[in-house]
């Protein structure tokens, strides 16, 4: 019975049996029938492997792991106290905000929608729903004013207290919170990203020991990642945290499964632990360093950069030194720095040359020296070189000295700003300029130099966290320590025009008071503007989806990190928008 319905299903209509003619065929024939069915068998498997490539598409897949060194050691994982580049890089993916920057773009992260008053003075913030923090306990409004005060109580002296001034903060309900404002402030949502903590744990810790809570260096946050093993040496000391993976974000969970961070005592054994394979990634890598890494092409990392918004320059105390106050002897210091030479002695190519107080690439003609139109520029207001090659002003009146111009450079002692001091005075040399370099310890340094401003001109590096809110920097109220507008700058229409951008609450107003700002600062001169450094990153070349651009400070590689994956996996294409990764 078996066999008749066999026969049947192979039968052709109308003839005789696919079996009947097979058992007709010569052994020639048959080894030619079995040579066409085999190519037909292959047609149609690559046909169908083709057509399964054409429907299909590879994406992220959850799985793999980084295993990244950092240089110093976790003292205070905690959005309210963080302050060294271990503490911020894990903070940020332990902890969550209300709102997150990504690729410099400000979006929800714990915030489902936020509300703002027609006069920019109320901002309503609605959380999503479900929230958790990684130890189960609920997320809720009343974690978000908690975390807001702390970093408002002068007692913590929180580093993001300035971001808070004048700011209240109240629950409407557990899943609403209310922030007033005394003013408008356009980098309020920036602000906003600072990572929320959980009140049943740090609300039982006083002030007096908020800085020294366990919980600093083994943090529950509600972030993509989750404290999981911490390995320490014999001393107590920690050696290496694992970060996990963790599903209840309130984001797209991420793919790379964990994360694991190696400390070392300085960038010399971090570097050695990448060139050896016990690590795989690595940040803040020196220029140098850099360049050494990119030529081994053979290595399992590949150099990737974002561009750092850090502004390094010569900024200038007119206060101190009386010869500084004039307008051509300011522009001839300008027009003499060679910046291409930096960028390209210092920096191995890492970084762009500014002439600004923004991070933006200066013209290709105002980044190599003009020595010629330097020299132009001060004959015209009275300058010459003497035969010494001394830059000197003849004196109105017979009998007395003529004016000469040297004034003292300070800065931290550190290679690579001391390699540009010296570049510095080389090059001020060529028009006259007599310039005395002195290095400090960068404690040092601040402690007796910059907080009594006691100097003629400061080689430093500015963090601008906001590019469009320059007031920490630039505005006369922030002239003396602990502010840093470290020229001493004072202009009111500059101050104006400050005041306008931090309280515009429209793009327009607030766009066309920075442009304005940016020409008073390039008009007047208070500082030689010189570079911006990239952020250099070591990373496996298994790594994708990182996209760097900009960073404000290193902890910024990490805005993206959700994305990062190493695993892959291929999806018909009708279904992608509907795989949850």
């Amino acid at each position: 019975m078996e066999s008749d319905n066999q026969t049947r299903e192979l039968r052709l209509k109308g003839s005789s049996t696919i079996l009947s003619y097979l058992t007709r065929f010569s052994a020639t024939e048959k080894v030619v029938f079995g040579i066409f069915a085999a190519a037909l068998i292959v047609t149609a498997l690559v046909m169908a492997l083709r057509a399964n490539s054409y429907f299909m598409s590879e994406i992220p897949a959850h799985g793999g792991s980084l295993h990244e060194g950092l240089v110093g050691l976790p003292h205070t994982v905690n959005p309210v106290l963080a302050v060294t580049d271990v503490d911020r890089d894990i903070a940020s993916l332990v902890y969550a905000g209300l709102t997150r920057n990504q690729g410099g773009k400000i979006v929800a992260d714990l915030a489902e929608k936020w509300d703002v008053s027609p006069d920019g003075m109320t901002y309503t913030f609605t959380l999503k729903p479900n929230l958790e923090f990684h130890n189960g306990a609920s997320l809720t409004a009343d974690d978000v004013v908690f975390t807001i005060n702390k970093i408002k109580d002068s007692s913590l002296k929180s580093p993001r207290a300035i971001d808070w001034a004048g700011v209240s903060v109240q629950a409407s309900g557990p899943s609403t919170v209310v922030f007033t404002l005394k003013q408008p402030m356009s980098t309020f949502l920036s602000n906003a990203t600072v990572g929320i903590l959980p009140k049943s744990i740090w609300g039982n810790v006083s002030d007096e020991q908020f800085i020294f809570s366990g919980y600093n260096v083994r943090p529950v946050g509600a972030g993509p990642y989750k404290v999981g093993t911490i390995t320490s040496d014999q001393g107590g000391i920690p050696t290496d945290y694992e970060l996990d993976s963790w599903s209840d974000y309130a984001g797209t969970e991420a793919h790379i499964s964990d994360i694991t961070f190696t400390f070392f005592p300085d960038l010399d054994h971090a570097l050695t632990a990448l060139s050896n394979g016990s690590i795989d990634s690595l940040s803040s890598i020196p220029p140098s360093a850099a360049a050494k890494l990119a030529a081994n092409k053979g290595e399992p990392y590949t150099i990737d950069t974002a561009a750092l918004s850090r502004i390094f320059g010569v900024f200038l105390n007119q206060n101190k030194n009386q010869a500084l106050t004039d307008t051509a002897i300011r522009q001839a210091l300008s027009l003499t720095v060679d910046r291409s030479q930096i960028i390209k002695e210092v920096l191995a190519g890492y970084g762009i040359p500014v002439n600004g107080p923004v991070s933006v690439s200066a013209p290709a003609g105002s980044s190599t020296s003009d020595v010629p139109a330097a020299l132009a520029l001060l004959s015209k207001n009275g300058w010459k070189l003497s035969p010494n090659g001394v830059l000197e002003k003849k004196p109105a009146k017979k009998g007395q000295a003529s004016t000469t111009i040297s004034f003292t450079l300070y800065t931290p002692d550190t290679a690579d700003l001391m390699q540009v001091a010296n570049i510095l005075k080389t090059q001020w040399a060529k028009i006259g300029i007599s310039v005395n370099v002195i290095s400090l310890p960068p404690a040092d340094l601040y402690q007796n130099v910059i907080r009594v401003r006691g100097y003629d001109a400061l080689l430093f590096g500015q963090i601008v966290s906001k590019p469009t809110d320059l007031y920490a920097f630039w505005h006369s109220s922030q002239r003396l320590a602990p502010g840093v507008n470290v020229s001493m700058y004072t202009n009111s229409k500059a101050d104006r025009l400050l005041d306008t951008i931090r309280t515009a609450t429209s793009t327009d107003a607030s766009t066309s008071a920075y442009g304005q700002f940016i020409q008073t600062i390039t008009d007047d001169i208070p500082a030689i503007f010189l570079y911006s450094p990239d952020l250099i990153y070591a990373v496996p070349k298994t790594l994708r989806g990182i996209g760097l651009t900009t960073a404000t400070s290193p902890s910024d590689r990490f805005q993206n990190v959700t994305s990062w994956y190493t695993e892959t996996q291929r999806v018909w294409n009708i279904f992608i928008k509907k795989v949850q990764y």
